[in-house]
């Protein structure tokens, strides 16, 4: 059993290693790492190339790398405790890719789409409030960090409250992706408490 869950971490983090906001960059001429932030995720992405449809298709790779995740750890190693750690090792993969150096995003698409997946009930309420303060605020590092944060306390919330139908091993999903948001995002969390953080112009 602890082989297979194991195999399913390697798998989530290879999954999640996959650089789609670079390829997509570079399929438009441009190296992301260059610009704003240096990260591959949308929001640099759209920083970077100045248009929608790269950072939109970069976004729907970085999603599709944490539902897959998810779904090979609970359907292929069969347990949920797999899924877990497969969703939760796809964002460390994002942020800190070995196929760029370990170097990547901040695993805010890869979370929302792995926790959807891992807990919808989870993922309807965190995302959707996500999605708010970014729009309020126009902080992307705000909407992920309530991704990772909030997926954290809503999945503990969850498993407290009705323990059969959401395990207690979602929590660890939880706690390694609030860890992974947060230190990926230490440099836009200090920015934040200065005052100085950049916002997304878009809207």
């Amino acid at each position: 059993m602890w082989l297979s869950i194991l195999l399913a971490a390697v798998v989530g983090y290879l999954l999640g290693a996959i650089p789609f906001g670079y390829l997509v960059g570079k399929a438009w001429g441009v190296d992301v790492r260059r610009f704003g932030s240096g990260r591959t995720g949308g929001t640099n992405v759209w920083r970077a190339t100045g248009q929608i449809l790269p950072p939109l298709l970069s976004g729907f790779g970085d999603m599709a790398k944490g539902i897959a995740a998810v779904l090979i750890g609970r359907l292929l190693f069969g347990s949920e405790l797999a899924a877990a750690l497969a969703g939760a090792a796809a964002v460390a993969g994002h942020n800190w890719s070995v196929m760029l150096g370990w170097r990547g995003g901040a695993g805010g698409a890869t979370a929302a789409a792995a926790l959807i997946t891992l807990s919808p009930l989870a993922g309807v309420i965190v995302v959707p409030i996500a999605a708010v303060i970014v729009y309020i605020s126009h902080f992307a590092s705000l909407g992920t960090l309530t991704v990772g944060v909030g997926g954290l306390v809503a999945l503990a919330a969850l498993a407290a409250m009705a323990p059969a139908g959401h395990p207690w091993v979602h929590v660890i999903y939880g706690a390694i992706t609030a860890a992974s948001v947060i230190l990926a995002l230490r440099p836009n969390i200090k920015r934040l408490r200065e005052g100085n953080e950049r916002r997304i112009t878009l809207w």
